[in-house]
């Protein structure tokens, strides 16, 4: 019996592992990638800074939070839910704003704490609400219909990917307050 729950266990383990590198948690394929097997390694998640600069696609993001001197905090302990804009989000901007931004550390912390909220919004959350306080003080409106998450003006493209310290929810667009 103690053989038979020995090699049931060590399935299940097996069975978890190939799981886990199936799926990349950092940057939400489903093909395996270096950083997916060393998640799997790694029982501790990465926080929501590690976990976007590994999925190489927040590069202009990741610019902007330590232009404007969030990276500490948003690496801190949290829970945050992050709606993280992706790089071609911020080529899709008028040619250029970010640059203009990067130089204005005020609007810059105004837009990108537009695109945090307080504590770890999971998907099946969002869909029930009409509207979400961010950590800039204002509001974004959210609308859930037909199988589609939209924030303001920018559709919801990946969801829930986990982090240490929050959630990641990937957009389309830059968030304006």
């Amino acid at each position: 019996m103690k053989k038979i729950l020995t090699l049931t266990v060590a399935l299940g383990l097996i069975f978890a592992a190939t799981e886990i590198s199936a799926h990349c948690g950092s940057c939400g394929t489903e093909k395996p990638h270096a950083h997916a097997e060393q998640a799997a390694a790694n029982t501790e998640m990465s926080s929501i800074i590690e976990t976007a600069q590994a999925a190489g696609s927040f590069t202009t993001l990741i610019a902007a939070i330590k232009a404007a001197g969030l990276e500490k905090a948003l690496s801190g302990d949290g829970p945050f839910t992050v709606f993280a804009p992706t790089d071609d989000a911020f080529a899709a901007l008028p040619e250029g704003t970010v640059e203009s931004l990067l130089k204005d550390k005020k609007k810059l912390t105004a837009i990108l704490t537009y695109h945090v909220v307080d504590g770890a919004v999971m998907a099946r959350d969002v869909v029930g609400i009409d509207k979400a306080e961010t950590l800039n003080g204002a509001s974004f409106t959210v609308k859930a219909s037909d199988g589609t998450v939209m924030i303001d003006n920018a559709n919801v493209v990946k969801t829930d990917i986990e982090c240490s310290n929050g959630i990641i929810h990937v957009i389309d667009k830059v968030l304006l307050p």
